[in-house]
């Protein structure tokens, strides 16, 4: 089966969301929200790729429909507290005094580099869905289990940290409670470990092998690219000493036991 016309299709509806919403920043000026378009554009094609999935079983339901409830929450948790109601990102901030009267012409490109990046973490999830057994087996049962954990553990965190920053009292001070007790970025931690699910889903399709790249992506963006280097480093900005205690002391990824600083 030809699936590029699929493809071609789903890409192109991601790239029109994602003008959609650099229109929005032209007018906001917060150009935050195009981290809600990567996610959005993931639901867009989660949905197109489960509609062209025939045969539709209920494995096929389930898969899709929890990749689209990921989704769905990561991008009400990027545009009720991160976008809507606050102040630019200092990521986006930076850029736009870096760019200077480029930045209008940069970050429309931007904005499509999160459809691209969209269009290839979608890859997994097309290839779990067309994983051939129509009912859930062992290998979807611990996909399952993975996609819980790692879910509900990022939900727990965001809404840790959330709890954390609405009091007063803690401005200038750094999170170390639950689990950000034994890492200083939970949240990544299992948004990278969420993508294992369909590594597990995909086990039994020709190309599940394919699969594997999505985690190894998610961790090349976690630590060289967007994630870990500009948020320690606004951190470092903004809570100076008490930050760096708590990087001399605390698992920078992988949840561990915090260390006694000498």
């Amino acid at each position: 089966m030809n699936y590029l016309p699929t493809i071609l299709m789903g890409y192109a509806l991601v790239v029109l969301l994602l003008i959609a919403l650099f229109v929005v920043q032209r007018r906001t000026g917060n150009a935050a929200i195009a981290d809600a378009g990567w996610t959005g554009g993931m639901i867009l094609l989660t949905a197109w790729f489960a509609y062209w999935a025939a045969p539709h079983t209920w494995r096929t339901l389930v898969v899709a429909g929890l990749a689209v409830g990921w989704a769905l929450r990561l991008t009400h948790h990027i545009l009720f507290y991160r976008v809507f109601g606050r102040p630019e990102d200092g990521r986006y901030a930076a850029m736009r005094a870096y760019w200077g009267e480029k930045a209008q012409f940069k970050l429309f490109w931007f904005f499509q580099g999160q459809a691209a990046v969209a269009l290839v973490f979608s890859v997994p999830i097309w290839i779990a869905l067309l994983a051939p057994r129509a009912t859930l087996q062992g290998w979807d049962f611990a996909g399952l289990l993975v996609w819980l954990l790692a879910v509900g553990g990022e939900s727990l965190a965001d809404h840790q940290l959330e709890q954390f920053r609405h009091q007063p009292a803690n401005k200038g001070r750094t999170c170390r409670q639950g689990l950000w007790r034994y890492s200083r970025h939970p949240n990544y931690f299992f948004e990278w470990l969420h993508w294992w699910a369909y590594v597990c889903f995909a086990v039994g399709h020709s190309y599940w092998w394919l699969t594997l790249a999505a985690p190894a992506l998610m961790l090349v963006f976690l630590f060289k690219v967007t994630g870990i280097p500009y948020t320690e480093n606004q951190a470092l900005k903004s809570r100076g000493d008490d930050y760096r205690h708590y990087q001399a002391t605390t698992s920078a990824f992988f949840p561990w036991f915090p260390k006694e600083q000498k």
